[in-house]
This record gives structure tokens, sequence and C-alpha cells, in this order.
């Protein structure tokens, strides 16, 4: 019996101890297990490490590049700044004096219209002026005017009283005669209020040369209509009008109006014009 329970025991014995074998060889192949995987992930960690060591140098040395470029836009940027500056200032210097130019530009222009506006009425009544002496030698000159004797014209301010020389001298001669005088006569009252006007008498004459004993005194026509613009003159003169104001031109017969080639032309071309200009 005892025998029989000591061959029990012994097998639990062996049973127990086989048992335990198996469950430490199943943990040693776990753990095992576990030892691979922890190694794996290891390698695989160093792995990521090197790779991110890779990309934080490549990151630095971006960083360190765009930290370099960041200071130099800075100084570009302080540089800039400081033209601006230097820019803004001259820019409000300059509006400164545009616009005190501007402010001196509307006082002159002010006072410029103010002239105009002056000068204008002074020029109106000038107009005025050449108009009413216009008006008064086309009265007073009415009958020889309607004769065909003298023409009275007025253009742009300038007032011309054009006389055929037949009504105021001879053939070839320069000596006012009476008839002549009363029609010069006419003009004198008239004449006597010009003021502000230069009176011109001009002496013109056709193309015929002086021939005879007429040569000995007026060579040619040049000395014939000189002489006869100046004895008109002369004439207005002791007549009252200012010899401030008179004057005497010759022209011969190089300012024709009309053609020398006929008879009536020729009697347009020897003439006496008396013209109102302004004032030198």
């Amino acid at each position: 019996m005892i025998k029989r329970v000591l061959v029990y025991l012994a097998g639990a014995f062996f049973m127990l101890s086989a048992s335990g074998c198996l469950v430490a060889e199943s943990t040693y192949l776990k753990k095992a297990e576990e030892a691979d995987g922890v190694s794996k992930s290891l390698a695989e960690l160093q792995q990521a490490h090197k790779k991110l060591l890779v990309e934080n140098s490549a990151l630095k040395a971006k960083f360190d590049q765009l930290t370099q470029d960041a200071a130099v836009l800075t100084d570009e940027k302080k540089q800039l700044e400081g033209i601006l500056r230097a820019k803004s200032d001259t820019l409000s210097k300059n509006i400164s004096e545009l616009r005190q130019q501007v402010s001196e530009l509307t006082t002159e222009n002010s006072r410029l219209n103010d002239e105009i506006s002056e000068l204008q009425k002074a020029k109106e009544e000038k107009v005025k002026e050449v108009s009413g002496t216009y008006e008064q030698l086309l009265a007073s000159m009415k009958n020889e005017i309607a004769k065909g004797q003298v023409t009275i014209s007025e253009l742009k301010g300038k007032l011309t009283v054009n006389m055929e020389a037949a009504i105021l001298f001879d053939s070839g001669r320069a000596d006012i005669k009476p008839e002549g005088r009363d029609i010069l006569d006419k003009m004198v009252d008239t004449l006597k209020k010009v003021g502000d006007k230069a009176i011109r008498i001009e002496g013109h004459t056709d193309v015929v040369p002086i021939t005879g004993t007429l040569a000995h005194i007026y060579p040619t026509n040049w000395e014939l209509s000189a002489a006869r613009a100046i004895n008109v003159t002369k004439f207005l003169q002791k007549q009252g009008v200012d010899p401030r104001n008179l004057s005497a031109a010759a022209f011969a017969e190089y300012k024709p109006v009309a053609d020398n080639g006929t008879k009536e032309g020729r009697a347009r071309n020897r003439r006496i014009e008396i013209t109102l200009v302004a004032k030198d």
C-alpha cells in the first residue's frame, strides 16, 4: 500500500516538473519575441532619428540662410525708409514751393486780368475816338466824298483820308491851290482834337517822269511827292494842328493803288493820304 502511494507521488511530481518546464519555456519564447520586437523598434527609431537629424541639419541651414536674408532685407528696408524719408521731405518742400508759386501766380493773374480789363476799356475808348473822328470827317467832307475826290476808310483803328492830288495841286506843282486849302480847312477842327494818334501825311505820284523845266525843281517823283506831303503838313500846322503829332512821308510812284496803264488809274495814284495811326 505504501509502495503504491509512493508510486503515485512520484508520478505526480514528474507531472508537475514536466508542467513547470513547459511554462518556463513558453515564457522564454514570449520574452524572446518581445526582445526581438524591441530590437526592431529600436532599429526603426534609430533610423528615424538619423533621418530627423539630417532634416534638422537642413532646417538649421535653411534657418540660418533665412536669418541672413532677413538681416539683408532689414538693411534694405532701412535704406528704403531713409530714401523715402528724403524723397518725402523733398516732395513736401516742392509742394510747399509750388503752393507758394500758385499763390503768387494767382495774384499775378488777378493783376494781369485787371490790367487787361483796363487796356480793353482804353482800347474801346480809342476805337470810339477813332470812330468819332471818322464820323466827323465824313460829315465835313461829304461833298468831296460824293464827287469821288476823297475817300475815308477805317480799319483796325487806322483811319485814312485819301485825296486825289488834283483837288489840292495843279499838275506838276507842289503849292496848295486855294480850292485845296478850303478842302483841308474842313479837316482842321477834327485833326486838332486828335491827341493820342500820329497824323502822317503821305505823298504819292503816278509813274510818269518829271520833264521840261519842272525837272529842274523836281528831278524825280520822289522830290515832287515829298514837297506835296511837306506843304500839306506845314499848312495843317499853320492852321493849329499840333506839330508833335504831324509827320510827312514820300513814296513817289512805288505804292500804287490802281493800274498806271490807264488815265483813271494814274489819277488815283496821284494822291495825298492823311493817316491816323498809333503813336510809336
